[in-house]
């Protein structure tokens, strides 16, 4: 599955991999399962002893000392000395996943509630292990429900996002609020259920009342939307304020999703940013999540963002999604108004604002998506439209504006000897897409602003099987551009009489 592109993620991974770091011995030995990383980040790792605390306990329940265990409490140690983190005997028992110890601990007279510098309570570890069973002796022993963490997550959040149903039942059975928020985000129990693979969690809650349409804290935060220099010319505009079916439709969880939605929420809900669930999930390249929406009414042609979902649908190459869209009479002729959020590392899937008035179509033919461009004018689509900088589809199509010297089609860095080879073996789809833009009635001499045709691009790039299309379909080999230089002027040909990368500016052949 891919990685979604704008993700608001649920901020435990960041926190607590930080926190991990700071760790001790125990961090390196439990590394390897999740779980465990987080249950020993949350508790510090580090054994410091709190002042003259007899720390004895603790180091038995980490050794997993059945005996000595036994025989420290029988003699009345302190079971609540807490380590210099603030980690209790307890903490260490439900981390080790140990029933006996915690019954033994908590039968001595064990605080229930006790927190280490985090805020982090043996409840809310219980809940990272999904260990129902502890969950309900921890609750039953007076542990507090709404205990949160210092950044505002309780033990709900943890049961949610580790999915035990039956531990979230307990939670909430014993008073805790369903619509907390923890406080790095706003972001609610739900919220968290809604990215895992686990429906059960979302029906618990659901069924006990949590908010289908709460909103996650919404932040002005300064972004790049292709304009200009990437380093420098930034706008404020909105981000996050995502609701429960938006984390859903994000991460592709079509049953939390269907749950959602039965259960009330908005199918054409919008974030902040004007991105409505359906161009989320497209984005998000979660095309079975987009085709649940359209068949509960999403609306296809929503464009609040600047940009549909056709357009997010074609840049993920989804060609099962567009031909969705399409049957559900989605507008092949929207424009591109606005740019996406430019992020690091995953640019290649964005939408810059410099492709301003971008259709759908023009975009399959700039990446070569030769299904989807057949699609899009099966559904309609006019093959001559082309955006604000003069580029026709047919030019795109032939690779007008693709460097390839260290990237493909979008945009993806990819090496330069590895985008050399995507040339060669992209010849294919690069031969189908201008064959296909100029069967539709491309000019096969239309000119950018700069002067350079479809057969400049097809040159520089050295794709002969393209060149020779181009020409048999009347593109002329003397067109100058406004630097004066024809096809002709640009072509290299090597030892072998074969047409290689064209001059570069500065009039040199490259091979």
């Amino acid at each position: 599955m891919a990685a979604p592109l704008m993700a608001e993620a649920p901020p435990w991974a960041g926190w607590r991999v930080r926190k991990m770091r700071h760790g001790g011995r125990f961090g390196m030995r439990l590394s390897s399962k999740w779980m465990a990383v987080a249950a020993v980040a949350w508790l510090g790792v580090a054994v410091v002893a709190a002042g003259n605390a007899d720390l004895r306990l603790i180091e038995a329940i980490q050794d997993q000392d059945h005996e000595t265990v036994r025989a420290l409490l029988a003699q009345t140690v302190d079971v609540d000395a807490a380590e210099g983190d603030g980690a209790t005997a307890l903490h260490w028992a439900v981390v080790r996943d140990d029933v006996g110890v915690v019954e033994a601990l908590l039968g001595a007279g064990a605080d229930a509630n006790a927190a280490n510098d985090y805020g982090v309570t043996p409840l809310l570890l219980a809940c990272t292990n999904r260990n129902a069973a502890l969950v309900g002796k921890l609750l039953d022993a007076g542990a507090d429900p709404n205990a949160a963490t210092e950044m505002g997550e309780t033990a709900l959040m943890t049961c949610a996002k580790t999915g035990t149903a039956e531990a979230l039942e307990a939670r909430l059975d014993h008073g805790a609020k369903v619509d907390a928020r923890e406080a790095s985000h706003g972001q609610t129990a739900l919220m968290w259920a809604a990215t895992q693979e686990n429906p059960d969690a979302v029906r618990v809650l659901l069924a006990h009342g949590a908010d289908v349409e709460a909103r996650s804290d919404t932040h002005l935060l300064p972004v790049n939307l292709g304009v200009g220099n990437p380093f420098e010319d930034f706008v404020l505009q909105p981000q996050r304020g995502s609701t429960p079916l938006m984390f859903a439709a994000r991460n592709g969880r079509i049953d939390n999703a269907r749950l959602l939605l039965d259960a009330g929420a908005d199918v054409n809900v919008k974030a902040p940013n004007g991105e409505s669930a359906l161009v989320l999930a497209g984005f998000s390249d979660q095309g079975k999540v987009a085709a649940l929406l359209l068949e509960r009414g999403a609306d296809p042609t929503a464009a609040d963002a600047g940009y549909t979902a056709l357009h997010t649908a074609v840049s993920r190459g989804d060609a099962e999604l567009v031909k969705a869209l399409c049957a559900h009479d989605a507008d092949p002729n929207a424009r591109l108004t606005n740019g996406s959020l430019q992020q690091r590392n995953l640019n290649f899937y964005s939408l810059s604002a410099q492709l301003a008035g971008a259709t759908p179509f023009w975009l399959a033919a700039k990446y070569a998506e030769v299904e989807i461009m057949r699609t899009l004018a099966d559904c309609g689509a006019d093959p001559l439209l082309m955006p604000d900088n003069g580029i026709t589809p047919l030019m795109a199509a032939a690779g007008q504006g693709w460097a390839t010297r260290a990237s493909n089609r979008r945009g993806q860095g990819i090496g330069v000897d590895a985008a050399l080879l995507l040339v060669q073996a992209g010849e294919h789809s690069t031969l189908e897409a201008p064959r296909i833009a100029l069967d539709l009635g491309g000019d096969v001499n239309a000119t950018d602003p700069d002067g350079n045709t479809a057969l400049h691009a097809a040159v520089r790039l050295g794709y002969q099987a393209v060149v020779d299309l181009l020409i048999e379909r009347g593109a002329r080999l003397d067109a100058k551009n406004d630097n004066d230089q024809s096809p002709q002027d640009l072509m290299c040909i090597d030892a072998d009489g074969r047409l290689v990368r064209g001059q570069g500016r500065r009039g040199s052949c490259s091979g």
